[in-house]
């Protein structure tokens, strides 16, 4: 069976200041959500991009379905972080799903039918169809995340990136994206990285810890000594729906 990702020895630089540390990491099944969890600045970013080809380690080897990143992109869907995403700029929710084929496309080339196909099926497997018309600032938090998952399952993706999709949205939402996503694994393999640790208690299948090195936990089970070598303090972890390992204070504080 072809894998779906293969890393090797992986080490990234900015400067002198190191960010990911030996990282090996194996994902054969060609579906799934895998939660990578971590504290921001623990490089979570970085590794999606290192998997997406926009950065490349100093050492080390990375291969998605059997090839460099660079040559597996139209197989990635990818969902970054929106923080800089001009909200007043007028454009509908059908031009920003219909963006996410210019992989197929090229820049500035007219969209075909198989294009705006694409887009149609992805807005409707979000629930978003009947939304295509409304510029894109007029929708909640909720909604737009489901757009811009949306533009990204236009490309007709294997994997599913997504960087901390459930930053903004109160409770109600981020359940909503879950249960989306939850349906979406059965059809790809997903990776989604987060330092929320109850974004990964119910829907994940299997979880990693990342903080430089990652430690790949194959179930959605982890050591307590992973978590908290990984966020460097204890932590409370919830998982499946029940209290694991509850530590809410730091050692040797009262």
């Amino acid at each position: 069976m072809e894998k779906v990702i293969e890393l090797k020895d992986v080490w990234v630089r900015y400067g002198n200041q190191t960010i990911l540390e030996g990282i090996n990491l194996e994902l054969k099944e060609p579906n799934g959500l895998l939660g990578i969890i971590g504290p921001n600045g623990g490089g979570k970013t970085t590794f999606l991009k290192v998997l997406l080809g926009l950065l490349k380690p100093y050492k080390g080897s990375v291969k998605l379905f059997g090839k460099p990143p660079e040559k597996s992109r139209e197989l990635v869907g990818y969902v970054p972080q929106y923080k800089g995403f001009d909200f007043d700029f007028p454009i509908s929710v059908w031009e920003v799903v219909l963006t996410g084929r210019m992989s197929h496309t090229g820049f500035l080339k007219k969209y075909r039918e198989e294009d705006r196909k694409a887009a149609e099926d992805a807005l409707k497997t979000v629930e978003m169809f009947q939304y295509r018309d409304r510029q894109i600032g007029q929708l909640s938090g909720g909604q737009r995340q489901r757009v811009f998952i949306a533009r990204a399952l236009a490309t007709n993706p294997k994997l599913l990136l997504l960087d901390e999709p459930n930053s903004g949205l109160d409770p109600h939402m981020q359940d909503e994206l879950y249960r989306l996503l939850d349906r979406l694994k059965h059809k790809m393999a997903i990776i989604m990285v987060t330092h929320d640790l109850s974004a990964v208690s119910i829907y994940v299948d299997k979880i990693a810890c990342l903080n430089r090195k990652l430690h790949y936990h194959n179930s959605r089970e982890i050591p307590v000594e992973d978590l908290e070598a990984t966020y460097q303090c204890p932590v409370e972890l919830i998982a499946h729906g029940m209290p694991h390992r509850v530590l809410s204070n730091h050692e040797g504080n009262p």
